[in-house]
C-alpha cells in the first residue's frame, strides 16, 4: 500500500511531507533535518545526492550540480539558461536541444540531461521517505512555480516516472499552500461570501503572488504573477559582490577567479544575511580564504538594504500584476499570508506593508507549508486514505489555442483555455471531417513566453472516422481537457450523426388508458469512438525507458559502494575493539598462543587495511572479517558463558537470600501472633 507523499521541489533546499490516517507528517532526512539540499554530486566511486552532496560541496565544486529547478525541462536556447549558466560551477551543455551540464564522474567525463539529474534527485527523496514511512513510496504531488511551462511539467513527470514514482499531480506552489490553508483552518473561514487572501511566497530564486478566494471546503485562484529573477540568492550574491570588491582591495586577491573561494563567500553571505534579519549588524569570517589568508568583515543592515535598494524596487510588480489579474486593487485584499524564507527579510516585509497598507500574516510555516499542501492533495487522489472534501481550482498561465488543418470550417484555430482560465477544466467541440485527421495544440502568445520556450504543446491523430453513405462529411466531437497537473490533452473522440428517433409526445390532458403517441424527430446519435494517439513535449517511451534502466543501474552501484564502505568501517571497527578487549576482558580466556596468533593477525589486517586493502571489493572486506572472528569468537564465547556462569550464580544467591528473608519474616510474624494469644490467655485468668 502506497503512503501518498507532497514534495516541495525547492531550488535551494526541499521539503517532504506524507499524508497519514492521523494527519500531515513532514520526513527528516539521513541527519534528522526537515530539508533537504537540492544537490547531486559526482564522485569517482559514486553519487552523492542532498545532503552528502553539501558536505562535499566546496572540495568538488565542479562535479556539483544544484539549481536543478531552474534548468528541468528548457531548451539550451531559452534565455533563461543563458541568465542561469552564472549559478553553476558544472558547465551547461546544449544535449540534443536540451539543457545538460558536464562532470566527471567514475573517472570519466559524463554528461547527463536536467531530467536525468531531477530523477536522481527525487529517487534520493523517494528512499529517504521509504525509510522514514517505512513503507511503499510510488503516489507523488510535486509542486512547483506557476510559471513553470508544459514542457517544464512534463519534463518532471518523466523525472518522477524514472525514479519510480506515480506524478499524480503537479500543483503549483501558492496553490498547494492555499489548500493547506483552507484545510487546516477551515473554521476560521466563512460559509458563504469568499474571503479574499493574497498568498505571497518568496524563496530562493523566484518570487510568486497568488490572489485566492477562499471559504470553507473550496477556493479559487483569481490571479496569480511571478518575478522568476527575484530571491535569496539575488541578495547573497549583493552581499558576496561587497565582499568581493572589500576583500580585492584589503587582501590584494579576487574571488571571482576562484570558484571554491567564491562558493564559500556565498555560503557565508547566507548566514550573514540572516543573522541580519534579527540584529542590526553582524560579523562574518572566513579561515584560509585563498592564499592561506583569513578574512574578516561586518555589515550593518542599513548596508545590506543599501546594496539591495535595486531589488527592493522590484517587490511591487508581481503583488499588482496579480491584483489586476484578479480584478482588484491590493487594499481590496483581506488577508496576506507570507512564505519563504526570504520574507524574513525585514526591508521586504515593510514594502510588502506598504503596498497592501496592512498587517502581514505569518500563520503558515514559512518552510514546510507548500509541502503539507501538496502532501494532503496527493491524498485526496489517493484510494486508502479518506481526507475531508475540498475543492480547488487552479490558474492557468498561459493561453493555450487548438489548431487543426481547414476541410468544411471556415476556421483553423480556437483559443480555448485562456490566460487566467480555472482549470482542471473540458471544453467539447465540433469538428466536419470526410477523413481521419490532425489536431494539435499551442501557447496563443509566443511573446508573453521565455525565448526559446516551444510553441507547439501537442499533436494528436485522430482516426476512425467513417463516413455515412453519401454524406460528405461526418460530425466529430472532441473533448479538450486542462488537466489536473495543467497539461493539455483530447481526453475523447467520437463521430455522431443524424437520425431520426421516435419521442412520445406528453399530453398533460391524457386519460390513464389512452394510447401514448409517438413522433419522430431528428437527434443527434453517437456512431463509434474514434482512436486518439498523441505526440508531447515528454520524452519518447523508448528513451525513457533507456534512462530508467541506467538510473536504476546507478542506483545499484551506489548502494554497492555504500556498502563496500560500511564493511571496510566494520572491519577497521572491529580490529581496534577486538584488540582492545584481548589485552583487558578478553585476556583471562585466551591461551598465550591464541593471543600471540590474534594479534599477528590483527596487525598484519591492519597494515593490509591502510595499504592494499584501502580500496577493494566488499567481498575480502567481509572474508578479513570472518578470518579475524573465527578465532575473535572463539575468545568472545568463552568470555559470555562465564558472564552467563556468573550471572546465574548471582541470580541463584540472590533467589536463596529472598527465601532465607521470606522464611525469617513469616517465623517472625508466627512468634509475634504467638506473644500475642499468651497475654489474651493471662488476662482471661486474671478475671
Amino acid at each position: 500500500m502506497s503512503v501518498p507523499f507532497g514534495f516541495d521541489f525547492g531550488n535551494n533546499n526541499s521539503v517532504i511531507a506524507v499524508a497519514r490516517n492521523r494527519g500531515i507528517d513532514i520526513v527528516v532526512n539521513e541527519v534528522s533535518n526537515r530539508s533537504t539540499p537540492t544537490l547531486v554530486g559526482f564522485g569517482m566511486k559514486n553519487r552523492a545526492i542532498g545532503e552528502s552532496a553539501k558536505n562535499q560541496q566546496n572540495s568538488n565544486i565542479k562535479n556539483t550540480v544544484g539549481n536543478l529547478k531552474r534548468i528541468l525541462g528548457k531548451n539550451f536556447t531559452d534565455n533563461d539558461v543563458q541568465i542561469e549558466s552564472k549559478y553553476f560551477t558544472s558547465p551547461l551543455i546544449d544535449l540534443n536541444g536540451k539543457v545538460g551540464t558536464k562532470v566527471r564522474f567514475l573517472g570519466k567525463q559524463t554528461e547527463f540531461s536536467a531530467t536525468q539529474l531531477a530523477a536522481m534527485y527525487l529517487n534520493k527523496i523517494k528512499q529517504t521517505t521509504a525509510k522514514e514511512v517505512k513503507g511503499i513510496i510510488k503516489d507523488i504531488c510535486v509542486a512547483v512555480p506557476v510559471w513553470y511551462t508544459e514542457q517544464q511539467r512534463r519534463a518532471l513527470a518523466d523525472a518522477a516516472i524514472i525514479a519510480g514514482l506515480n506524478p499524480v499531480r503537479i500543483v503549483n506552489e501558492l496553490t498547494a499552500a492555499a489548500v493547506g490553508y483552507g484545510v487546516f483552518k477551515q473554521n476560521d473561514l466563512p460559509e458563504d461570501k469568499p474571503k479574499t487572501v493574497a498568498f505571497i511566497d518568496i524563496g530562493h530564486s523566484s518570487y510568486s503572488v497568488s490572489i485566492v478566494a477562499i471559504k470553507r471546503g473550496e477556493l479559487k485562484v483569481l490571479g496569480s504573477a511571478s518575478d522568476k529573477h527575484f530571491g535569496g540568492r539575488d541578495f547573497d550574491i549583493a552581499i558576496t559582490e561587497h565582499l568581493a570588491d572589500e576583500f580585492k582591495s584589503k587582501h590584494k586577491f579576487d574571488i571571482r577567479t576562484n570558484p571554491k573561494a567564491y562558493n564559500r563567500v556565498i555560503q557565508a553571505s547566507e548566514k550573514l544575511k540572516k543573522v541580519l534579519s534579527a540584529n542590526s549588524e553582524a560579523p562574518i569570517s572566513i579561515e584560509s580564504l585563498m592564499n592561506d589568508v583569513d578574512v574578516r568583515s561586518h555589515l550593518k543592515r542599513e548596508e545590506l538594504e543599501s546594496l539591495v535598494q535595486p531589488l527592493l524596487e522590484k517587490v511591487p510588480a508581481p503583488v499588482l500584476a496579480a491584483c489586476e489579474a484578479a480584478g482588484i486593487k491590493p487594499t481590496d485584499v483581506d488577508t496576506i499570508e507570507v512564505i519563504g524564507g526570504t520574507t524574513r527579510v525585514p526591508a521586504i516585509k515593510a514594502k510588502l506593508i506598504e503596498i497592501f497598507g496592512k498587517k502581514l500574516s505569518f500563520t503558515l510555516n514559512q518552510d514546510e507549508a507548500i509541502a503539507r499542501g501538496a502532501a494532503f492533495i496527493c491524498a485526496i487522489h489517493s484510494p486508502t486514505l479518506r481526507v475531508r472534501p475540498f475543492k480547488f481550482e487552479d490558474y492557468n498561465p498561459y493561453s493555450i489555442t487548438y489548431f487543426w488543418e481547414e476541410d468544411q470550417e471556415d476556421v483553423d484555430h480556437m483559443e480555448v483555455f485562456g490566460k487566467g482560465a480555472s482549470y482542471p477544466s473540458a471544453k467539447l467541440i465540433t469538428l466536419y471531417r470526410s477523413k481521419d485527421f490532425q489536431i494539435g495544440a499551442k501557447y496563443t502568445n509566443v511573446k508573453e513566453l521565455p525565448k526559446g520556450t516551444p510553441e507547439i504543446l501537442a499533436k494528436w491523430n485522430i482516426k476512425g472516422v467513417e463516413l455515412e453513405e453519401g454524406a460528405e462529411s461526418i460530425s466529430c466531437r472532441l473533448k479538450l481537457r486542462l488537466d489536473p497537473s495543467g497539461l493539455v490533452s483530447v481526453d475523447k473522440a467520437y463521430t455522431v450523426v443524424e437520425k431520426l428517433v421516435k419521442e412520445e409526445v406528453i399530453n398533460p390532458d391524457a386519460k390513464e388508458d389512452d394510447e401514448p403517441v409517438f413522433k419522430e424527430v431528428k437527434k443527434l446519435v453517437k456512431k463509434n469512438d474514434l482512436v486518439i494517439t498523441g505526440e508531447f513535449l515528454a520524452l519518447p517511451d523508448q528513451l525513457r525507458s533507456e534512462l530508467i534502466e541506467h538510473e536504476n543501474s546507478m542506483v545499484m552501484e551506489d548502494k554497492l559502494v555504500a556498502d563496500t564502505e560500511e564493511r571496510k568501517n566494520a572491519l577497521e571497527e572491529y580490529i581496534y575493539d577486538l584488540r582492545g578487549k584481548l589485552e583487558d576482558i578478553y585476556a583471562p580466556f585466551a591461551s598465550q598462543e591464541e593471543k600471540d596468533k590474534l594479534s599477528d593477525m590483527l596487525l598484519k589486517t591492519e597494515d593490509w587495511l591502510y595499504d592494499e586493502g584501502y580500496d577493494t571489493t566488499k567481498a575480502r572486506y567481509i572474508a578479513k572479517y570472518e578470518e579475524l572472528a573465527s578465532i575473535g569468537n572463539l575468545i568472545r564465547g568463552r568470555y559470555l558463558a562465564k558472564q552467563e556462569e556468573e550471572r546465574q550464580s548471582s541470580k541463584s544467591k540472590q533467589e536463596a537470600k529472598r527465601a532465607q528473608e521470606l522464611a525469617e519474616k513469616i517465623a517472625a510474624e508466627r512468634k509475634s501472633k504467638n506473644d500475642n494469644d499468651g497475654d489474651v490467655n493471662m488476662t482471661e485468668e486474671l478475671d
